[in-house]
């Protein structure tokens, strides 16, 4: 039978907190633990930078060490060799680890859904030729690579078409200098540097997936099975920290940003208080559904049939073997 972190609705999970906050472990007993994320610090990770400077992975009993991510960290590798015990990932990153045969596969398993609404997007500009996805055909398309192409590539299978794919770097340049007719970005991150850049909404057309039947959600908190099964109330504190570390972010936005912002000049990255607050800010909208940290058993559905159809994986997990929290 599989193993489920929570099996209550909403109320329970706020007694949880509750609990975790109000009883601080003593220093000697915390658990140590290892949490890599995606990516560079920045308003993306909010939640997780704010649950280990306010004390809360502590309070509910876990030493954390939060490993940023970057173009030569990959999440599930360090999971793998033990480095890290959790983890963030795309929900197509985790059913496909999941679904992996050999040398490839991983038995993770995701503790909480964060995002519930894709943020991915193709932009183009107002005046272009470009009115509808189905007007991108033989259109010079800017995609990233790996789990970013499963998206527009179902799109493009499923309305007939045949952009021609541009492989599109950490920047939209190409975009702007008119090197490609459409470009891949994420709402809370390119979209802005876009209007940053002295473009305004109105001169912008955006297509996002979410809204063409393609809402494949992102970020969500992962372990491995084995981790889950040795030391399950380690897994529930974490889950339980990270949820009240967003809650506290989102409710306290100023000082979410001082956090996250300290956290980027002690990594020597370029830090633009209005980029971060509207990374925040979108990161809300994209998070916000009936219950932080839930799944739609039909978002992991429609991953999973998207990933089989493009050949990416050979079988389908089950929901009850993969998904440990709630759903809704």
């Amino acid at each position: 039978m599989a193993k489920h972190l929570f099996s209550a609705p909403r109320l329970a999970a706020a007694l949880l907190l509750t609990l975790c906050a109000s009883l601080p472990a003593p220093a000697g007993d915390l658990k140590r633990a290892a949490l890599v994320l995606q990516w560079q610090p920045q308003a993306q990770f909010a939640g997780f930078y704010v649950a280990k400077e306010k004390g809360f992975y502590a309070e509910a009993g876990v030493d954390m060490k939060i490993i940023p991510g970057g173009p030569d960290v990959v999440a599930s590798k360090l999971l793998a060799s033990g480095r890290a015990q959790f983890a963030t990932m795309f929900l197509a990153t985790g059913i496909e680890r999941r679904a992996g045969e050999g040398k490839d596969g991983l038995p993770v398993v995701l503790l909480a859904q964060l995002v519930q609404r894709s943020a991915l997007m193709l932009v183009t500009r107002a005046d272009s030729a470009i009115r509808t996805p189905r007007d991108l055909d033989g259109k010079r398309v800017g995609l990233w690579d790996n789990e970013f192409r499963l998206q527009p590539l179902s799109l493009f299978q499923r309305l007939g078409i045949r952009p021609v794919i541009v492989p599109q770097s950490n920047t939209l340049n190409l975009f702007l200098r008119g090197g490609v007719d459409a470009a891949s970005a994420m709402w809370y991150n390119e979209y802005h540097s876009l209007l940053a850049s002295g473009l305004d909404p109105e001169e912008l057309r955006v297509f996002f997936y979410r809204d063409l039947e393609l809402n494949f959600p992102e970020d969500g908190l992962y372990a491995l099975e084995a981790t889950l099964d040795k030391d399950p109330e380690l897994c529930r504190a974490v889950v339980a920290a990270s949820l009240r570390g967003w809650e506290y972010a989102f409710a306290h936005q100023d000082e979410a940003l001082n956090i996250v912002q300290l956290r980027m000049r002690e990594a020597h990255l370029p830090s633009s208080r209005a980029h971060q607050r509207f990374m925040l800010a979108r990161m809300q909208d994209v998070m916000t559904g009936p219950a932080l940290g839930s799944l739609d058993p039909a978002d992991f559905h429609r991953v999973a049939d998207t990933l089989a159809a493009q050949r990416l994986i050979h079988a389908r997990p089950s929901l009850d073997a993969f998904f440990r929290g709630q759903r809704r």
